[in-house]
């Protein structure tokens, strides 16, 4: 998976957001990029916050463990998966 990049301390996963959708959703592969549709806005971090339960819920880790390492105000982002040696295989190839 062209999006996702292994570590030591866990995983490293590129992400291309779609905030607003009517839904949280994997919606595939964008580009290089793993792309996450969520349905909150793109004001005030609710997008952030919305992605990383999001990504929690999926991957059935503590929010805590997920961090939003770049991108903040953009749609362009990379998380840290802390402690995590694989994506399940249900994520998009």
């Amino acid at each position: 998976m062209v999006y996702v990049e292994q570590r030591d301390d866990g995983l490293v996963l590129q992400c291309h957001i779609q905030p607003g959708a009517s839904r949280d959703a994997i919606a595939g592969v964008h580009g290089d990029r793993l792309k996450v549709q969520v349905a909150s806005p793109p004001v005030d971090g609710k997008a952030n916050d919305r992605l990383v339960r999001f990504i929690a819920k999926t991957l059935g880790v503590a929010k805590s463990r997920i961090t939003v390492v770049r991108g903040h105000s953009s749609r362009q982002k990379t998380l840290h998966i802390a402690d995590l040696k694989a994506l399940p295989d249900s994520f998009p190839r």
